[in-house]
């Protein structure tokens, strides 16, 4: 039986993952990335990863290959997953710059003979893919937008075990090709949502902001719970176990960080000021989250005297994980080395050389 094919532009740490997945459940893969070293250790099969089950996948892969030469995977085969990267501008905008670059790429190789399927799955400002495929109409592409909701840690997992899959479809033929995929992939039942591009750029920005609204709002019920001199536990719990609520999301802790939240929430700020709007809601998780922040360290600072070092095990922005961007742990580590107390950072030595890179010697550190 012929097997069937997919290129994924973009095989970071997401796109590496959605990549392995793809071959363990029967296509032919081809991924692309512009790092010549990264690809040689990837079809070598010595890349090593500390994200769960990629090590396990690459080793026991036979029909996933890496390249850095685009044309060849454009013409691998008719549908393409785009996971290329997007930060924020200072605005809150997402930058596309490296999508535009890839666009502008596959204008300069011309009008292919056969349909493809171009599916953008980047976080991308809502109206952007209805933009792309204005521009790629005679270059013979259907744009689709295919968004992901993974967690660090766990990407193989949960691309396996989505929650939802949403698709803004290019048309019927399109959707039903990549609901098609996702249900190939998916271990669970998985629960498709079909609509047009727009519609699920919108669902995208909202479901995280909505969760960072979740998260907040448990921060500052439990904030409220300690300085009123309970545990807010028990408390927090029986919120969650009321079913409009859900448990999920609803714990006390560090506030939202990491390269997902705080970049989808800026973004939703920025787009719907774009239309007009005023996203009060959206806007105060922001400072909410920093309040919290600050009350945690003002917590800690009537509860402990500067004597004693203070020992932080996890800078990570969430544990099993060696991001530190926006970490509201490292942050903590910070404004505690900043008010005094000698902080020592216990993790790998991956996290201590990002940490050290930054802060240089206002930490102590232990590799673990």
């Amino acid at each position: 039986m012929h097997r069937k094919k997919i290129t994924v532009v973009g095989i970071g740490r997401i796109g590496l993952c959605f990549a392995l997945v793809l071959e363990k459940a029967g296509y032919d893969v081809l991924g692309v990335d512009i790092i010549e070293d990264y690809v040689e250790r990837i079809n070598s099969k010595k890349l090593m990863s500390r994200e769960k089950n990629v090590n396990k996948y690459l080793k026991k892969s036979k029909k996933f290959r890496a390249t850095s030469n685009l044309k060849e995977a454009i013409f691998f085969s008719d549908t393409i997953f785009i996971m290329l990267r997007t930060k924020n501008l200072s605005n809150g905008k997402y930058d596309h710059c490296y999508v535009e670059k890839l666009i502008e790429d596959l204008k300069k190789l011309g009008r292919v003979k056969t349909t493809k399927d171009l599916v953008i799955c980047s976080n991308v400002i809502p109206g952007y893919s209805d933009e792309i495929q204005k521009r790629l109409n005679k270059f013979n592409y259907f744009v689709s937008f295919n968004p992901e909701w993974i967690a660090q840690g766990s990407i193989i997992r949960d691309f396996e075990n989505p929650d939802i899959v949403v698709i803004g479809e290019a048309n019927k033929k399109s959707g039903n090709k990549i609901e098609s995929i996702h249900r190939s992939i998916g271990k669970s039942v998985v629960k498709v949502y079909r609509m047009n591009r727009l519609s699920g750029e919108i669902v995208k920005i909202g479901l995280n902001s909505f969760l960072t609204v979740k998260i907040a709002y448990a921060n500052m019920l439990g904030d409220m719970a300690i300085q009123s001199g309970v545990d807010p536990f028990p408390i927090l719990e029986a919120l969650g176990g009321d079913s409009r609520i859900g448990k999920k999301y609803l714990g006390y802790g560090f506030g939202y960080g990491g390269p997902c939240f705080p970049r989808d929430t800026k973004a939703f700020i920025y787009y719907s000021k774009m239309l007009g709007l005023k996203p009060s809601i959206i806007e105060s998780v922001i400072d909410s989250n920093e309040e919290h922040s600050n009350f945690q360290l003002q917590q800690f600072i009537k509860e402990n005297d500067k004597s004693k070092p203070v020992i932080i095990d996890c800078v990570t922005y969430k544990k099993n994980t060696i991001i530190i961007e926006e970490s509201q742990q490292l942050l903590f580590a910070f404004k505690l080395a900043k008010n005094g107390y000698t902080v020592i950072i216990e993790e790998c030595q991956e996290v201590i050389d990002k940490v050290k890179s930054i802060y240089e010697d206002l930490f102590q550190y232990k590799v673990i």
